[in-house]
């Protein structure tokens, strides 16, 4: 469903001394499968996001979404992946039904069909009682409630959740949780990345552990667990994450 091969992002790509957020990461993720990225601020994790959406080009290496090349194929990409992160632009002038019928729209989903799974969604996420609320009147909630509800109108195969439960309350991001998981009964490929380990202990099937640009480890997390003798995966992050800052510290003092 998704396969990424030494994926490399560059900031600054004409310049050999530019940023490098991305330094040749690999990983593949299934249907039916929530696969983590986890790793501190400015570990690469929302730059490989971007790329697998196509709001970036990779330097190098290749991102494959069901099928479709991200650099070479970059439309049919955006209509295999729905895109929720804490940041997803909600449009204020427009209600609650109008911002989802208008990605409908975009999608160029037949009138019927989206009428019928607007229904069904609204209904779902119990957002009828918003359905008319203009989304500047939002709370933080009903704001991500719409925003996932318009990531999936269009029935996407993949799913990017990008912290997508950062800054909400814990009412709301069970509902968040608990959208994911149903996304994947229904055989939705879903990438999630986050910090929050009681989150990734709950959904993720696989994980891939990054710093600096670098995936630092993946596997499940009972492999990952066993492979490096930790007791949790808490102990087994700090871990990396501490060996890497250590060894890039190195690095530094002796170039």
């Amino acid at each position: 469903m998704i396969h990424v091969r030494n994926l490399t992002k560059r900031y600054n790509e004409l310049s050999s001394d530019g940023f490098l957020a991305l330094a040749g990461i690999s990983f593949d993720a299934m249907p039916g499968q929530i696969y983590g990225l986890l790793g501190p601020n400015g570990a690469g994790k929302t730059t490989a996001l971007r790329i697998l959406s196509t709001v970036l080009k990779p330097t190098g290496g290749t991102a494959i979404v069901n099928g479709f090349e991200v650099s070479k194929t970059p439309e049919q990409v955006r209509r295999q992946i729905g895109f929720v992160s804490t940041n997803t632009a909600i449009y204020d002038r427009m209600t609650a039904w109008e911002m989802v019928q208008f990605f409908g729209g975009l999608y160029q989903m037949d009138p019927e069909i989206l009428q019928i799974r607007m229904e069904n969604l609204f209904s779902k996420f119990q957002m009828n009682d918003i359905r008319n609320m203009l989304c500047s009147k939002m709370s933080t909630g009903m704001k991500q409630k719409v925003s996932i509800a318009r990531a999936i109108i269009h029935d996407p195969p993949v799913l990017i959740f990008d912290e997508a439960t950062s800054g909400l309350d814990i009412l709301v991001a069970r509902e968040v949780l608990g959208t994911v998981e149903q996304l994947t009964d229904q055989g939705k490929c879903v990438i999630f990345s986050s910090h929050i380990m009681s989150e990734v202990r709950r959904l993720c099937d696989r994980i891939a552990i990054m710093n600096h640009g670098k995936i630092l480890a993946e596997g499940t997390i009972d492999e990952l667990i066993n492979a490096f003798e930790e007791p949790d995966i808490e102990e087994l992050f700090y871990r990396l994450i501490s060996d890497s800052e250590q060894s890039l510290q190195i690095q530094q003092s002796t170039s």
